[in-house]
């Protein structure tokens, strides 16, 4: 517990500070909630740009603690109402972490999140493990993305964090920051319904279903999605941020992080939110008629703008009418000084993004793409898309209407619930000029109908899930004063519970040594004998069949094993010295500590009762 929660802090602190001090660098004065993310993206290209230097992970150790201090000192005086924001930050931050720490209190232990959901991160373990030791891995070779698990090598080498938790509390930390990057929002609302939204559009039900199977690179993704659409409102929305030449600069950095934490596929959405945004600013400061309504540019702010010209600590000042444009034409967010501002953030990207470009070239390949393949992942099927808009009670998100404890008519009555207030949030944040929301939901909506005609079920999945907190960003933005915001704050934030209390928690620690076995293992039928306590609490069955797939594997505890092993059985994996076996006639065929791996002397039986463990099958886990 102690470990996760050094990583959380220790993540959260340098996010924060780095994150601040790229936006002071940019113009900002006052405390701006788009540094958690900013500074999350440029920890996670940092920490990879430094993890293969000498020394295997203690460099970008070294390299964020000094970054972190040079942010700290330079922020000194530079920063206005830092007290306002730690108000109104504060206690999103701890609710935030309260229940991102809810699969842990439900399971009585903290370790692997997500195991018996979804195995994948028994490679990002490896991957990682690897990384701290200077060697390859399959996930290195592939092109996959690695800043993530490059700060989590940082955590292990600066502060001896366990992989186990350096994950855990990386996962934990994106927890956090989403919701503090939502205030940037919601930071004209009072104090009880600004914290409800950013709580639920950070923790949306489809990023807490991602977080209960410890996808942790989803859920970054959605962050920076998430925070790309909010920074294109603030460049253009904030009066203090309009002139500046270096207001585009944050959605770039966090373009920038999309790379690093999800390659070229992260780039759609940002690409995509800015193509739309562009246009329709264009079309409005082009077209629009003088007289309609608060345009971007114009003197007025609408309602719910967020920036230095707002309190953070959310003291309501009434919304300014809708005023006149003076004239048409080019406004600062498409004239010439704009498109300054925008070469300026597309040349840093540049430079930034530049060292990856081979590995995403890479990437491209991954089998994940192959929409020829089965496709599903841990998925039973195609995912609901209105799934995304956060309504939706059931613990697992892969069950279907009516799966699970709750009849099929309470889905699509919060559904249907869910999707008129989506309607109605798009049409009032257009009158207000809300444009970067309204083009972070339709590139969203045109993301998922691409992945859903030409890709596969898994990856339309992740593209809904990218899309939720935008989703619920253009429900809340405008409706967040009415009544009818409260039910929907109730609905929205109950299913995200319900999918974080479900969320299985796996082993507390790893090693690589079951997987290094899987090559000899493979060849014939294998008995592994694991602790009771790890099967019966820890989801150990599905962690150590995803470990050994490829094979016939039987899982039995080695507290009621028998005086021999199964007929058929040729191997026997057990942890313990190598002088005493588990059964009579073994013989140690190799030790990969903790465990050895026991062959048997003699004939054995063709058959076995041992299942064969498909890839496929260990994927998707049993269901619940």
């Amino acid at each position: 517990m102690i470990w996760t929660y050094a990583a959380v802090l220790a993540v959260c602190a340098a996010a924060l500070g780095v994150g601040q001090a790229a936006m002071a660098l940019c113009g900002s004065r006052r405390w701006s909630w788009l540094s958690p993310a900013v500074g999350l993206a440029l920890l996670c290209a940092l920490c990879w740009g430094t993890v293969r230097l000498p020394g295997d992970g203690t460099v970008s150790a070294i390299a964020v603690l000094v970054l972190t201090i040079a942010a700290v000192l330079y922020l000194r005086g530079r920063v206005e109402s830092g007290r306002e924001a730690l108000r109104a930050g504060l206690p999103v931050a701890l609710l935030a972490l309260f229940a991102a720490s809810l699969p842990f209190v439900v399971e009585g232990h903290f370790g692997i999140l997500g195991a018996s959901f979804n195995p994948d991160m028994s490679q990002h373990l490896l991957a990682t493990d690897r990384l701290a030791h200077g060697e390859g891995s399959q996930l290195l070779h592939q092109g996959y993305p690695l800043g993530p698990h490059a700060i989590v090598s940082a955590l292990n080498k600066g502060l001896g964090i366990g992989l186990v938790q350096g994950f855990s509390g990386l996962t934990v930390a994106v927890a956090v920051l989403a919701p503090l990057t939502a205030l940037a929002a919601f930071a004209d609302q009072n104090p009880l319904p600004r914290t409800a939204a950013a709580l639920v559009v950070g923790l949306a039900y489809l990023v807490a279903s991602y977080f209960a199977q410890g996808a942790f690179k989803e859920t970054m993704q959605a962050l920076f999605v998430l925070a790309f659409a909010l920074s294109l409102r603030e460049a253009s929305l904030n009066p203090s941020w309009r002139e500046l030449p270096l207001r585009f600069v944050p959605a770039a950095l966090l373009a920038v992080g999309s790379v690093y934490a999800y390659s070229f596929p992260g780039l759609v959405w940002p690409i995509g939110t800015a193509a739309i945004w562009a246009i329709v600013e264009y079309a409005v400061s082009h077209f629009h008629p003088s007289a309609g309504g608060v345009g971007v540019g114009s003197p007025a702010q609408p309602e719910g703008c967020v920036g230095e010209g707002l309190d953070p600590a959310g003291k309501v000042s009434p919304a300014p009418e809708a005023a006149p444009r003076a004239s048409r034409g080019p406004t600062p967010a498409t004239g010439p000084a704009a498109w300054r501002s925008v070469l300026y953030a597309v040349l840093l990207f540049a430079v930034l993004a530049a060292p990856e470009i081979g590995r995403m070239i890479d990437f491209q390949r991954f089998e994940t793409f192959d929409p020829s393949g089965p496709g599903l992942g841990n998925l039973f099927g195609q995912v609901s898309p209105f799934e995304a808009l956060g309504i939706w009670p059931s613990g697992d998100f892969r069950l279907a209407p009516g799966d699970g404890a709750v009849p099929a008519v309470g889905y699509y009555f919060g559904a249907a619930f869910a999707s008129l207030l989506l309607l109605y949030g798009l049409v009032l944040c257009w009158r207000r000029r809300e444009t970067a929301i309204v083009a972070g939901v339709l590139a969203a909506a045109l993301v998922y109908a691409a992945a859903r005609t030409g890709g596969t079920p898994y990856t339309a999945a992740k593209a809904i899930e990218v899309a939720a907190p935008l989703a619920a960003v253009a429900i809340l933005l405008p409706l967040l004063r009415r009544p009818v915001a409260i039910l929907y704050l109730l609905a929205a934030g109950g299913c995200s519970l319900l999918a974080l209390a479900n969320a299985p928690v796996g082993p507390t620690s790893y090693t690589p040594a079951l997987a290094e076995l899987r090559p000899l293992v493979s060849s014939a039928p294998t008995l592994v004998l694991a602790p009771d306590d790890l099967l019966a609490d820890r989801h150990g069955a599905s962690y150590i069949a995803w470990e050994l797939r490829g094979g016939e594997v039987c899982i039995e505890p080695e507290e009621e094993a028998g005086g021999k092993p199964p007929p058929g059985v040729r191997f026997v994996v057990a942890e313990g010295p190598p002088t005493r076996p588990p059964f009579p006639r073994l013989r140690a065929r190799r030790l990969a500590s903790p465990y050895v791996l026991w062959e048997r002397v003699g004939p054995v039986a063709r058959r076995s009762p041992c299942p064969l463990i498909a890839v496929r099958q260990a994927r998707q886990g049993p269901a619940r």
